[in-house]
């Protein structure tokens, strides 16, 4: 079998029962080894807003990509991180999938007909007041691209294949606080990966290995 459809295939069927969490007490720092969780709990906000980012994967017929953004260097929070396209949910949103879908057309202008829904990875929490829900996506090429130059820098592609391959997961230590954490970065090219976009990529790692 291809091994683009095999990979497919395999998001499909592992994220097929997923559901989005309706409580924040469920999310886990974002990034951070389990061992470290608990003693970190601490440092992370008591009440997190709610917010879902889109994790785009791109069905290249040479294989699936994941797009990810640089946030504009001006924004307060995260600002130059690479990240996911997203953000707060509004009230308007009826679920994390309609927000992350508004968040993705409004900062990188790709529109829903492009995009198909795979499921839910589990909620992560961030030090800047947030609970985020990963909302896993296939897109369809042939898709524009329009940045809002007001929250986005650039945006580019990352072969999938290189986020699943541990050897490219880059274990660091972060001092938090009075706590000395481990957490992983995943360099590709130019371009460093870390915090809660590697947590995420890590978490889609991890729901994938089948060994």
């Amino acid at each position: 079998m291809n091994d683009r459809i095999a990979l497919r295939r395999l998001i499909e069927e592992r994220l097929k029962d997923s559901r989005a969490a309706s409580d924040p007490s469920t999310a886990v720092p974002a990034g951070f080894s389990a061992k470290d969780i608990e003693s970190i709990r601490a440092y992370f906000p008591a009440a997190p807003i709610a917010a879902a980012v889109l994790v785009p994967i791109v069905d290249h017929e040479t294989g699936l990509t994941v797009l990810l953004t640089q946030r504009a260097s001006t924004l307060k929070n995260h600002a130059g991180q690479i990240s996911f396209p997203g953000g707060r949910i509004e009230p308007t949103d009826l679920n994390p999938l309609e927000a992350a879908l508004r968040e993705t057309e409004e900062e990188i202008g790709v529109t829903r007909e492009y995009i198909t829904f795979a499921g839910y990875l589990e909620p992560q929490l961030v030090l800047s007041g947030y609970w985020v829900t990963p909302v896993v996506a296939f897109v369809q090429p042939g898709f524009e691209l329009r940045l809002d130059h007001h929250e986005v820098e650039t945006a580019f592609e990352v072969p999938l294949r290189h986020i699943l391959d541990p050897i490219n997961h880059r274990s660091r230590t972060r001092e938090l606080g009075a706590v000395t954490v481990q957490v992983y970065d995943i360099p590709y090219e130019n371009h460093n990966i870390w915090g809660a976009t590697a947590g995420m990529l890590t978490s889609l790692y991890k729901l994938l290995r089948t060994e």
